[in-house]
């Protein structure tokens, strides 16, 4: 029998999984962009008919338009030119591209340290950040090298769905995981900054603030958050004036609550209506996934320990994707990570062992050409496969934090 060891060795090397993450982000790259560009199609518009920009109702402003398949990038890139040109970011612009900018005016003004690059090396930049914040995040974590190499090869196949999407969710896992090692490591500083930016990204990332209640100095850190707020705000009068902004902020505030109330996504609300019709109380459903995952904060005594702590890092991750409105399948890196996190935290047993395989294939492999077209199309998205095995895994982790026992619990050692 061949001795594997050496094999196993180089494939949980960090710096081998390193290369492959930016190889991988390189390649993602080139396979949107070398089709150029295309007549503008929407597959299976009745799943979006909820939705504020890709309503049957308003896709007749793209048709005739050629786009390409990294949009996402295309409309990071060009909020940055409507920001400095006094535009309206939050509105269509159907002959750059289709669908709607939902990031702060604070992002787009940034994204311009790539918007002038052109696309064949902007965009594996922006993939290879995302893939490197991921990675950087994970390794901070306080695991054994190897569980960590494992962690990272597990979420590989969820980051590549999420780049050859050209999407941010890698970069916003990395800066609510980042958040937790500095404040492992007492550098509030720099947690505090990577928690505004996730804000200021995508609105939710804010829900990694909850972390400071688990650590000394909390008046240093909400100092930190409000020097870190203001900065990100008033940021954009570098390039724009202060009457100009203030309209920006309304729109963004408008949007954002039209498109709430429009969307279901690949949520638990989304799950409840496709499986069993309910096409109301969002805001109910919502209130009770905020109570669930806040109840187990009621445990004080447990908030010095470190394997409470990153359960709950973990519990937030998945919650902030399955009570996601607009949660789709790229998005699920950042639950993904989540799922990671709680099985390496825990010693090895099969059961959970089985749980981390069910969300591999469920969650990771379903959108995968692994399964038939007709499969994906007729039963994984209209019923919102994806999604449930993270459903299913975020209520055993709400259950094990409100179960846990102070005598039970075992800090986590670093390698």
């Amino acid at each position: 029998m061949p001795n594997l060891k050496p094999v196993w060795s180089f494939l949980l090397n960090r710096r081998t999984i390193l290369v492959i993450y930016i190889v991988l982000a390189i390649i993602a790259s080139v396979q949107m962009i070398a089709p150029g560009k295309h007549m503008f199609t929407l597959v299976g518009t009745e799943r979006h008919k909820n939705d504020i920009a890709l309503n049957p109702a308003i896709l007749h402003i793209f048709e005739g338009k050629e786009y390409t398949d990294y949009n996402n990038y295309v409309l990071f890139r060009q909020s940055h030119f409507h920001l400095l040109s006094g535009k309206d970011l939050y509105t269509f612009y159907p002959d750059e591209q289709w669908d709607l900018y939902k990031y702060s005016p604070t992002f787009a003004l940034l994204f311009g340290a790539l918007a002038y690059l052109p696309d064949m090396v902007g965009l594996p930049l922006w993939n290879i950040l995302n893939a490197l914040a991921l990675f950087a995040a994970l390794w901070m974590l306080p695991f054994k090298n190897r569980d960590k190499s494992l962690l990272l090869w597990f979420v590989l196949l969820e980051l590549l769905t999420s780049m050859q999407n050209a999407q941010s969710n890698g970069l916003l896992a990395g800066l609510m995981i980042a958040a937790y090692g500095c404040l492992q490591r007492g550098k509030a500083q720099w947690a505090t900054l990577w928690l505004v930016m996730a804000a200021f990204i995508k609105v939710y990332g804010a829900i990694g603030f909850c972390l400071f209640l688990f650590y000394p100095d909390k008046i240093k850190f909400i100092v930190y958050s409000i020097i870190w707020t203001i900065i990100f705000l008033v940021l954009p009068l570098l390039v724009t004036p202060y009457h100009t902004l203030i309209a920006q902020y309304q729109s963004w505030i408008h949007i954002l609550g039209a498109d709430e109330a429009a969307s279901y996504g690949l949520s638990v609300m989304g799950w409840l209506h496709s499986w069993f019709g309910l096409n109301s109380g969002k805001n109910l459903v919502m209130l009770l996934g905020v109570l669930i995952f806040l109840f187990p904060l009621v445990r004080w005594k447990l908030y010095s320990n470190d394997v409470f702590r990153i359960q709950m890092l973990a519990s937030m991750l998945i919650w902030v994707i399955i009570f996601n409105h607009k949660a789709e399948s790229p998005t699920f890196i950042i639950a993904v990570a989540g799922v990671g996190i709680w099985y390496f935290l825990h010693p090895k047993q099969n059961w959970r062992t089985i749980m981390l395989w069910i969300v591999f294939v469920g969650t990771c492999l379903t959108p995968s050409d692994i399964f038939p077209r007709w499969l994906k199309t007729n039963v994984f998205v209209p019923y919102a496969i994806k999604a449930v095995p993270c459903i299913i895994m975020w209520c055993i982790i709400s259950i094990e934090l409100l179960t846990m026992k102070k005598e039970q619990l075992k800090s986590v050692q670093n390698s």
